[in-house]
């Protein structure tokens, strides 16, 4: 098993012991939601150059009801070009990303025992060092960049306390986006 598989396996067993104390949005209220997962970053052009790393984020929830729900977030996001890109024309290209992503986003979800989809849209900043190299594109910036960040999930468990989720920050001015699937739990402020 890789070292990847392995780290994948330990924070899932992690998370589903954890999941007992945790609650999702399905209920109204505040939360807490924290998301750690694999990060990508890829080139809105059509060509298989990505970059692999880390992600984790935070969320301070504010679940206005059953399916609706305000998230501010702080996160971070680091990516560095992929061993994987197999194709020898394209070994000299990268697309990569570092940087602390800040912003706002709301949710909508159906509120279902055990299985409970839900989309997320917002607007937000980042921060960092972004490179998109392709054979038809160079862009290279650092600072502050606008972001929109786009989230497709699933809160899993009895309180839905358990998300799965393919979360993405879509950075127009540098043509690249940066994503993660990601593991999170929600943990309620007041109960």
């Amino acid at each position: 098993m890789s070292d990847t598989l392995r780290g994948i396996f330990i924070a899932t067993l992690l998370i589903i012991s954890f999941s007992n104390t945790a609650m999702g949005q399905p209920k109204k209220g505040e939360f807490i939601q924290a998301s750690i997962g694999l990060g990508m970053s890829g080139s809105y052009e059509d060509y298989n150059i990505i970059g692999s790393g880390f992600y984790v984020q935070a969320e301070y929830v504010m679940a206005l009801s059953r399916w609706f729900g305000v998230r501010p977030y702080a996160g971070f996001i680091s990516t560095s070009p992929s061993s994987t890109n197999t194709d020898p024309y394209l070994s000299e290209y990268a697309v990569t990303s570092k940087a602390f992503l800040l912003g706002g986003k709301a949710r909508i979800a159906a509120p279902i025992p055990y299985v409970a989809p839900y989309l997320e849209l917002g607007i937000g900043t980042s921060i960092g060092n972004f490179v998109t190299h392709t054979p038809s594109n160079f862009k290279e910036k650092k600072g502050i960049i606008v972001h929109i960040p786009f989230t497709m999930g699933l809160a899993l468990g009895a309180d839905n306390g358990v998300e799965i989720a393919f979360t993405y920050y879509f950075h127009p001015t540098v043509d690249q986006f940066s994503g993660a699937a990601a593991l999170g739990l929600s943990f309620p402020i007041n109960k």
